[in-house]
């Protein structure tokens, strides 16, 4: 499955517009991942929101991630969760799941994302890559040079997330990220589908001159 480009819903940056709203431009400008991430829902909520994305993402054929909350994953019908480093520990999340299930781990070292490979995580997401104000607690940015780092060390797919613009894709992807996650660069635009289509755009490009 493609993680090119891996959108995270956040309904705050886009007042006006629910999460299921927002996955559904990001879908019809390419992208390959939605995660649903909300802090503030309530489990009900939650749950609602993510039976709809699900419905969404499956008429698309693409995949559907949740952030933290593995029960709501499961119950959900969604294809994985995305785990912090305070999270669930990935050793017991990998025995609840069904077998094919996705699990992502976010990671800040090369130590890290060995130990999520080494434990079944599918992909590892370094974050932050640049400093970003999503994740007013993720810290500084490690730069791109970890992305490297890391995949000279794992098999699994990398993503960097954090601070990502159209601007320094490029230089994410020539440090070996397999794909981008973005978050307020295509929330906060003027026009999120045609935003997703430029991004992807320029993945894509990136990708064929870097072979």
């Amino acid at each position: 499955m493609p993680y090119d480009l891996y959108v995270v819903t956040d309904a705050k940056l886009k007042i006006g517009l629910t999460h299921q709203q927002i996955a559904k431009k990001a879908l019809a400008g390419g992208a390959d991942v939605i995660q649903l991430r909300d802090k503030a829902m309530t489990g009900r909520e939650l749950f609602n929101t993510a039976c709809k994305i699900r419905e969404i993402t499956r008429n698309a054929g693409t995949l559907f991630i949740v952030n933290d909350r593995i029960d709501i994953a499961i119950a959900s019908g969604a294809d994985g969760v995305h785990l912090g480093q305070d999270d669930l520990p990935l050793c017991e999340a990998r025995q609840i799941v069904p077998e094919d299930f996705i699990i992502g781990v976010s990671v800040g070292s090369v130590a890290e994302a060995v130990n999520a490979e080494a434990g079944g995580a599918d992909y590892v997401a370094v974050s932050p890559v640049f400093g970003t104000g999503t994740k007013p607690d993720a810290g500084p940015g490690h730069g791109t040079t970890l992305i490297t780092a890391i995949k000279q060390n794992i098999s699994i797919p990398v993503i960097g997330i954090g601070g990502i613009q159209k601007e320094n894709i490029r230089e994410v992807l020539v440090a070996g990220a397999d794909g981008v996650a973005v978050i307020s660069a295509i929330i906060n635009s003027d026009d999120i589908v045609k935003t997703t289509q430029e991004f992807k755009s320029l993945i894509r490009h990136n990708k064929q001159t870097s072979l």
